[in-house]
This record gives C-alpha cells, structure tokens and sequence, in this order.
C-alpha cells in the first residue's frame, strides 16, 4: 500500500457547513468573493481564499491513482485553524472541522488529522482525546499557537502534550503561513525557506525544552526532512554542552518522524543517514505549488534498498497512523 502522509484538505460540505452556521461564530467573518471564501478571525486580516485544489475531492483522488497512491493522510488547513478565537470558540470551531474531515474519510481513500483549539491547553487536550476515541489517529497543529512570536513549549500548552502522550496520538506539527519574519516576504522566500525557518525554530524549542523526550508516547511528525534539524544537529549538540538546563537534541530527533518533501533526492539521502529510513514517509503536501507532485519519483531517485522503499511509500504510515 503506497500512503502519502502528509496532505491536506478542505471537505467542500465543511464550508456550506460554516455558512450555514456562521451566527455561531461571531469572532468569525466569511470573506465572500467571486465564489471563493476566506475568514478573518477575532477581528484580524483575512486569511488566504480557501483553494479549488484544496476541497476538490474527484481531483485529488484522479491524480492520486495517476500516482498510484492508495491513501493519503490529509490535515485541514492550518490558515482556518482559528487559533485566533476565543477558546470556547475556537473548540466549536475544531469541531465543525473534524466532523467534515471524519466524513471525508468515508471514502476509504484519506486518514484524517483533527484540528484542536491549541490557544488553550485544557481544551486541545479535551479535544485531542475525543478524537482519538472516535477513531482519529491524531492531530495536525500549526506552530504558532497564539499568533506571531508564540511557542508551542509554553507551560499552559502541556495539558495537550500530556494528553497526547496518554492516548500515543500522531502530532503532525506544520508551519504557518505568516511567521512574521518580513525578510522572506520578496523571491518565494516564504515557500522556499520561510516555512523551514518557523518549524525549525518551533520544534527545537520542543527539542531543547525535553518535551519530545518526556513525552515519549507521543508519535511527533515534522515535515520536510525535519525542518533541516538534522543539518544542524551538531550544532544544538554542541549548544547543549555549553548551555544549562537544554535537553539532548540527539536523543529527541530520534524520536521524531518526517517526510520526503524535500525536492532533491541527495538531500533525501543526507536525511536518511541522519534519522534512518525507518522514521521517513512518503510526502506531497498536496495541493499546494511548493509540494512535490511526483512523489514517488524522490524514493525512486535516492537509491534506497528496497526494503526501505517498501517502508518509505507506505510501510511506516501504515503503522504510524493505523492503517488496515
């Protein structure tokens, strides 16, 4: 079974479903234009029209069989995560959104990853064991929880770790759109290294802080070859000698799972030396243009045995995420 892990999706009755009850949501505004939708939450800018490819279900399950993909592991989309909102309304919210993605499921083609309220810690972790009892194998969590310059480390956030690591959960941690970093915003910078630069800041704090080590159930996903954590791993190791008080970075990448959306099989290669073959996942990031639209072609180039292939494709996913 060939699984791309690391996908995303809108379900299209998730939006007739917001319009039908956007009074439920007054820190919500629908940004209507030309058929498109896009939200502005609590009163901030709007976010970035909802895509065709991302709630287009017959596209993307075409172009999966063209690819000779079986399934495919889809988050929604971190821009309407609504991290924004007030906390209870941010859980209504996450709920609205795994209803539809535990519908979209019905397919039999995705494996869905639940949205939770990461603005309150109790509430992801309320929300997080919900969805794992109801069948969800985990959760997909955008990297700044509270808007520009928050972390995902924060001491009120470890109601969600814990709860996490009670239930084994998968935690897909992706970037966000808009880190706050205006140097990337001029050549693609944003796409090409402004996503890197946000996860691998959020997720070494997650590293240096012991949280990837002391929650040691819970099954961390990082995406992208782990952000080029392990380009600089000798450097937080080094770090660690000379700093109090930070955990082995060593130790907790070896805890970590990541993903072949990485455009350059040498890179794949370099990836696999550092973390092993056996905590790599087939990745496109679909639908977005950054994402790899030939996924199996980076495998293939990278000159891995095939029994890594074999657990690169789908093997890993399958276990990870529970597939049957």
């Amino acid at each position: 079974m060939i699984i791309d892990s690391h996908a995303h999706l809108v379900p299209p009755d998730l939006l007739d479903t917001i319009r039908a009850e956007a009074k439920h949501f007054p820190s919500v505004r629908l940004v209507e234009d030309g058929g498109s939708l896009a939200f502005a939450f609590a009163g901030g800018k709007p976010t970035r029209p909802v895509s065709k490819p991302l709630s287009d279900v017959a596209a993307r399950t075409a172009w999966m069989d063209k690819q000779g993909i079986d399934r495919q592991v889809v988050g929604g989309w971190v821009d309407m995560f609504g991290y924004e909102l007030p906390a209870a309304e941010g859980e209504a919210w996450s709920g609205l959104i795994n209803t539809a993605l535990r519908a979209a499921q019905q397919s039999g083609r995705f494996i869905a990853l639940a949205s939770v309220p990461m603005q309150d810690g109790k509430r992801a972790a309320a929300v997080l064991k919900a969805v794992v009892a109801a069948g969800f194998p985990g959760a997909m969590i955008g990297t700044l929880p509270r808007g520009i310059g928050s972390v995902l480390d924060a001491a009120d956030l470890d109601p969600f770790w814990a709860a996490a690591d009670e239930v084994g959960a998968v935690v897909h941690i992706h970037p966000s759109f808009d880190a706050g970093d205006a140097r990337a915003n001029a050549y693609g910078l944003q796409n090409a290294v402004g996503r890197i630069s946000d996860e691998i800041v959020a997720v070494a704090r997650l590293l240096c802080s012991g949280h990837i080590t002391r929650f040691a159930n819970v099954k961390f996903v990082v995406p992208m070859g782990a952000a080029a954590l392990p380009f600089v791993l000798g450097r937080m190791k080094r770090s660690q000698a000379i700093t109090p008080g930070v955990a082995d970075p060593v130790e907790g990448l070896d805890r970590i799972y990541t993903d072949t959306v990485l455009h350059d099989p040498r890179v794949l290669r370099f990836v696999i030396t550092m973390m092993g073959a056996d905590r790599i996942m087939l990745g496109s990031d679909m639908p977005f243009p950054i994402g790899d639209m030939e996924p199996k072609k980076i495998v293939a180039e990278a000159g891995v045995s095939a029994e890594q292939s074999t657990a690169i494709n789908g093997g890993l996913a399958a276990r990870l995420f529970g597939v049957k």
